[in-house]
């Protein structure tokens, strides 16, 4: 019976979405963050190509 209002209580959904939401951006972020060493360690293979020309 519990768990029938859990999932009918609006604060129960609206938790879970914040804490999705922000583990996505804290995903997000680490994703940034390593595309960034990357960029650092071998440089922009867009800048590169552009030298090049």
């Amino acid at each position: 019976m519990e768990v029938k209002n859990l999932i009918k209580d609006k604060k129960f959904w609206f938790a879970s979405f914040l804490i999705v939401w922000a583990a996505a951006l804290q995903g997000h972020m680490m994703w940034m963050q390593k595309q960034d060493s990357f960029k650092q360690k071998f440089g922009n293979l867009d800048q590169d190509k552009d030298a090049q020309n």
